[in-house]
């Protein structure tokens, strides 16, 4: 079985050049189709190939991957809405995130786009009505720990998970895009008043902003689990934007001034030109310090999709959360939620 860099890569490649598909022998497509699978992107890699030829038994699992795809975006778009109801009263915006507004948008990057929780944007100081309306509306607290609960207030970028009593779907209701602890802090403001509103009176952000948040989602809060579906995203998302707009690059240059999000902006656009070939100004079309360290991670899979390199992925783990919170802060938090899995464990 083909290695981690071979099956990683080579997914990599049939996305951005859908023909190779038709060049893969047996193995080849195991490879593919299991690496694609574990990186969430096997319904994406059915859309891309889609009308290619291909043997038959890798044709029936592309097709069940359509199939899956276009019900969760049924099932996405159909929540959007019972949260549109719910929350028209109050009059506030409600942004759409990451891959709802993609389906939403009908985007590029909505195409195939697996969608597991519903995330939106709302004002800060809409926060408590928003909250309320939901609450009566039949969502429930997904966290009901006091711990958890105040930690979500008082540093994160969102409430406490929320989930419907009856359709058992997740919801994030943010008020910006990072953890407020974060060491890069986007004007929230900004994305919310130039959101661009859809025809089902939801709002999506602007193109700059949707980048931006593809960016700093992928780079600066996490640690890169899916993070070649969250890149993806990303390729589409540039690819669409540039056609559409002759002066997209210095709106987005402008914009990421304004959040703050040069770094992992910049980031994003050398990899994603790495991996997927994606058209980017000359000047970020280069791997530079420390961008192999971040491909060496989203390389870690093996041929059957199995996670392999553990000592980069917990030096990414411990990333993750060096940059959402200040050292004594991280500490104490660490230190608290580990002594609650230790005092459960004794009792």
């Amino acid at each position: 079985m083909a290695g981690a860099v071979s099956g990683v890569r080579a997914l990599a490649g049939v996305l951005a050049d859908p023909a190779r598909a038709a060049r893969l022998d047996a193995q080849q497509w195991t490879t593919l189709l299991t690496v694609a699978r574990a990186e969430q992107l096997l319904s994406a890699l059915a859309m891309r190939v889609d009308g290619i030829a291909v043997p038959a038994p890798v044709g029936a699992i592309l097709s069940d991957a359509r199939a899956i795809a276009q019900e969760a975006r049924r099932a996405a778009l159909w929540e959007a809405e019972v949260v549109r109801r719910a929350l028209l009263p109050l009059g506030e915006r409600v942004v759409l995130l990451k891959g709802t507004a993609f389906a939403a948008g009908g985007l590029l990057a909505g195409q195939g786009r697996l969608i597991g929780d519903l995330d939106i944007l709302v004002a800060r100081a809409a926060l408590p009505r928003v909250e309320a309306a939901l609450l009566a509306a039949g969502w429930a607290w997904a966290k009901p720990d006091a711990y958890d609960d105040a930690y979500y207030r008082r540093w994160m970028h969102e409430l406490p998970p929320l989930i419907h009593r009856d359709r058992d779907r997740l919801l994030d209701v943010h008020h910006t895009i990072l953890p407020i602890t974060a060491r890069i802090t986007p004007d929230a403001a900004a994305i919310v008043a130039d959101a661009i509103p859809l025809s089902t009176g939801l709002w999506m952000p602007c193109p700059e902003d949707m980048v931006i948040h593809a960016a700093l989602h992928l780079f600066a809060d996490g640690d890169l689990s899916g993070g070649l579906r969250n890149l993806w995203d990303i390729d589409r998302l540039l690819r669409e934007f540039t056609d559409d707009r002759g002066d997209f690059w210095a709106r987005l240059a402008a914009r990421t001034a304004r959040h703050g999000a040069a770094r992992p902006l910049q980031r994003a656009l050398r990899l994603s030109a790495h991996f997927f070939g994606t058209p980017v100004p000359a000047e970020s079309a280069r791997l530079r310090g420390g961008d192999a360290w971040f491909a060496r991670r989203l390389l870690a899979r093996d041929g059957w999709g199995r996670a392999t390199r553990p000592a980069t992925r917990l030096a990414f783990y411990v990333r993750s959360h060096w940059i959402r919170m200040p050292a004594p802060l991280l500490a104490r938090h660490l230190a608290i939620k580990m002594w609650k899995r230790v005092v459960p464990a004794r009792s």
